[in-house]
């Protein structure tokens, strides 16, 4: 298991890992060695999941998910350095996103600015009742540029994204689950044993039948329909020859739990 400077990896068991954003005294803010950090565990996931078949992204602590881009790294800097650093910023939301393992965002505490939009790269989000998001590029004389105008507008609709980006104003938990940003609200202790147990139940599927729909729903919202149904047909017929497909009717038939291998 590589070590990362800014993140933990927690092994749950061999399908399920937690990573942990790990600068708790600087609200975990998203520095160069943090987006370095995972870029490289992301990428690496993308090359190779092996038996993985679930992530869950939470911050250390209990104040802060991420508080967003690190200013006081960033305070004096260039304008080319500063470009050079959001280029690895651009990657991490990218691999985050085009990771072929679910990922859920536990959201633990604050998300603020990057640390809003890495959390909406994320596959769905988890919020603890008492975390808080925002994107407050605006106040800073830049935008959101991890995927923040993107995201936040494919869930919760283009007019209520430009109220929230336009005015930097934070928002609740509770506001983020009713307007489609998040997929639950829970107590702060009871955060990570519910990522926890829809971890578990993605990890007992089909790891190959999960990538494929995964990637189906992402990349269809992103066509017509009749491209989007091409593609999902296409995704199914690279399941029906698997050795899981065939695992999975003879466990039903058989009355037992299947015994899938990603194969």
């Amino acid at each position: 298991m590589p070590h990362y400077e800014t993140m933990t990896v927690e092994v749950v068991d061999e399908h399920i890992r937690v990573l942990r954003l790990n600068r708790p005294d600087a609200a975990n803010a998203l520095n160069t060695r943090m987006g370095l950090d995972g870029v490289e565990f992301f990428e690496a996931v993308a090359m190779d999941p092996g038996p993985l078949r679930c992530i869950i992204m939470t911050g250390m602590g209990d104040k802060a998910f991420c508080a967003g881009g690190d200013l006081k790294e960033r305070n004096g800097m260039t304008d080319d350095a500063w470009r050079r650093q959001h280029v690895i910023f651009e990657r991490l939301m990218r691999a985050i996103i085009d990771c072929p393992v679910p990922v859920i965002a536990a959201v633990n505490g604050a998300a603020y600015a990057g640390g809003c939009e890495m959390a909406a790269c994320c596959d769905f989000i988890y919020a603890a009742d008492h975390a808080r998001f925002a994107l407050t590029e605006v106040r800073l004389g830049i935008m959101p540029g991890g995927g923040g105008t993107q995201n936040l507008s494919r869930a919760i609709g283009e007019r209520r994204a430009k109220e929230l980006i336009l005015t930097a104003r934070p928002f609740s938990a509770q506001e983020a689950l009713s307007w489609g940003l998040a997929n639950r609200v829970l107590p702060g202790p009871e955060l990570l044993p519910a990522a926890l147990e829809t971890a578990r139940a993605i990890a007992a599927n089909a790891p190959l039948s999960v990538r494929q729909a995964k990637q189906s729903i992402h990349r269809g919202l992103q066509m017509s329909l009749s491209d989007g149904l091409a593609f999902e047909i296409e995704a199914y017929n690279r399941l029906v020859p698997t050795s899981d497909r065939m695992e999975g009717i003879r466990a039903f038939n058989e009355k037992r739990p299947p015994r899938f291998t990603g194969t």
